[in-house]
């Protein structure tokens, strides 16, 4: 390299990234259940970042202590959810490009998609998004924009978000910090089995029926 020559300067992260690493850091704040109810609210609605980020190290070291913050995620979420719900219903035809340009994972493939599942599965489409990794986000939106019944959604959305976020809970409880590092990791493959065992239980009452 010569003299003239710029040294290569380290390539920035991404917005996402960006994101991820301060909701992170909110956790370590004495406001950060504060922070816990807004992210959960949030992200059920437009925000990119799932709750889990924050709430993987606040359960570390106490059954009650984690117990108070999954109950906390539940209700913010849910009501996020009906946030969401709201905006599909009441606003979308005024805000979609919104989103489509700017929060991860919206597009019209994605509303397509999800038309699709609910005509297949109907209201089982919601409990399967609250506990999955896809971004819930789409399902309690694209759910207001199908008109869905709002208790079922609700209902859903409720049982969903609290299985998903009691699991972690009780696990980082339990196990402590080698289940924070294997959620950590291996999360999205993890919830991604557990939805492909629902998948199948829901194809198997179906079928029986």
């Amino acid at each position: 390299m010569t003299d003239d020559m710029p040294a290569p300067q380290p390539s920035k992260p991404g917005l996402v990234r960006r994101i991820y690493d301060w909701v992170l850091s909110l956790a370590e704040r004495e406001s950060a259940a504060w922070w816990l109810f807004a992210l959960s609210f949030a992200e059920a609605s437009f925000f990119p970042i799932p709750p889990d980020v924050m709430l993987i190290p606040l359960c570390l070291g106490s059954a009650t202590r984690a117990l108070r913050f999954a109950t906390l995620c539940t209700i913010a979420s849910v009501a996020g959810g009906a946030a969401g719900y709201g905006i599909g219903y009441f606003a979308w035809q005024g805000v979609e490009q919104y989103f489509y340009d700017l929060v991860p994972g919206f597009s019209p493939e994605a509303f397509g998609h999800f038309q699709d599942l609910y005509q297949e599965w109907g209201i089982a489409v919601v409990f399967l998004a609250g506990f999955s990794p896809i971004p819930f986000k789409i399902f309690t939106i694209a759910s207001g924009v199908a008109g869905m019944a709002f208790l079922p959604f609700l209902g859903a959305a409720a049982v969903s978000r609290a299985a998903r976020f009691f699991l972690v809970a009780i696990l980082l409880a339990r196990y402590g910090e080698p289940m924070k590092r294997l959620i950590d990791k291996h999360f999205n493959v993890l919830a991604l089995v557990f939805s492909i065992l629902l998948i199948a239980g829901f194809a198997v009452l179906k079928f029986a029926m």
